[in-house]
């Protein structure tokens, strides 16, 4: 999953870089409004955690702008302004939620698990294919009801390959999704990730769940298409 982190508080982009990474979580950062609302207009993002009070553009201004852009990336507003006029004024902006600032870690996570899990077509509760089930908000991963051990990485690998099921997916777009902007590998990493996966989840007979698309990448197939 990855998120993207608009804050200009150092200390506070450490601290959120450092803690989502440990959870498994592909973090980009902008340090001003400018840059943050670039980013979530140029990459895809699961979800945006948007300071209110920014340089150069307010988180206002780029929640307004993206909704007006047709980007319905959910939003989470971090801000010191606790006030009631405040939240009502993020919500009606087109944010998702608000979270005031300080807030306890454990909160800022559950948050995000609600806004993965909600109801749009797109971010269904659970991700299955052929007998493989994941779920986004606890991140574990069952095949035919027994659980599979995954590192973070494999889980972002799946996951972000069963939310393009029915498309085939490039080595080049994993790379941009499931690892960070600093990451200097190359698609061999891609690869490794793939095999690994694959001894994991598919079973030694029966239905592989991820098919090699030969010169193009990787697709889960969609069973109703």
């Amino acid at each position: 999953m990855r998120i993207l982190i608009v804050e200009d508080d150092p200390a506070m982009v450490a601290s959120l870089t450092w803690g989502l990474q440990a959870e498994g979580y592909t973090v980009d950062v902008a340090t001003n409004g400018e840059d943050g609302l670039w980013k979530a207009q140029e990459t895809a993002h699961d979800v945006l955690l948007l300071d209110v009070m920014l340089p150069g553009m307010d988180g206002y201004q780029i929640c307004r702008r993206l909704r007006e852009g047709g980007i319905w990336t959910p939003i989470l507003m971090l801000t010191a302004m606790d006030e009631d006029l405040d939240h009502a004024e993020g919500l009606d902006s087109g944010a998702d939620g608000y979270l005031a600032k300080p807030f306890s870690y454990p909160v800022l996570l559950a948050n995000l698990r609600a806004l993965t899990r909600r109801g749009l077509p797109e971010r269904p509760a659970q991700l299955t294919a052929a007998g493989l089930t994941l779920d986004p908000a606890s991140r574990t991963v069952t095949r035919d009801g027994v659980p599979v051990e995954l590192t973070s990485r494999e889980v972002a690998v799946l996951e972000y390959l069963l939310r393009r099921r029915g498309h085939v997916v490039s080595k080049t777009e994993l790379l941009e999704h499931c690892w960070d902007s600093a990451y200097d590998g190359g698609p061999a990493a891609v690869e490794v990730h793939i095999h690994r996966l694959r001894r994991k989840i598919d079973p030694p007979t029966g239905h592989a769940v991820i098919q090699t698309v030969r010169g193009e990448g990787y697709l889960v197939p969609d069973e109703h298409a």
